[in-house]
């Protein structure tokens, strides 16, 4: 005889289990790769999924997110700022920085180290 599922009241959700250190930095390794590829969605949808699932993977899912928030900032203020030359040389330099930044933040995280990117605006904490 097989165990029905446990019934939760109307409105209420079963707490997220909390995830293993190595599963943390898997996911947060993921999550700032992922802002190589898919710019804020990838840290925005990992920090709605996995905010609630460790510490570790909260701080990196945060600040990954703030950085591509931070990110899309520059690349509107560049694109605004090419008519005058000058917004192009930003859209370069933020290009580079997200490239180098998420290869160095998913390095740490892979390592299990605490990261924060330079020159962040703190959105989430």
């Amino acid at each position: 005889m097989t165990t029905p599922p446990p019934q939760y009241p109307y409105g209420a959700a079963a707490q997220p289990q909390p995830m293993a250190p190595a599963d943390e930095k898997l996911w947060a390794t993921l999550v700032h790769l992922g802002g190589l590829f898919f710019g804020f969605l990838a840290p925005l949808v990992g920090y709605l999924v996995l905010k609630d699932r460790g510490p570790f993977v909260r701080a990196h899912t945060a600040t990954a997110l703030n950085f591509q928030l931070t990110l899309v900032i520059a690349y509107v203020v560049g694109a605004v700022l090419s008519i005058v030359l000058i917004g192009i040389f930003i859209l370069i330099a933020a290009y580079i920085l997200n490239i180098v930044l998420c290869i160095v933040a998913a390095v740490k995280a892979n390592r299990g180290e605490w990261y924060t990117y330079p020159l962040t605006i703190r959105f989430l904490s």
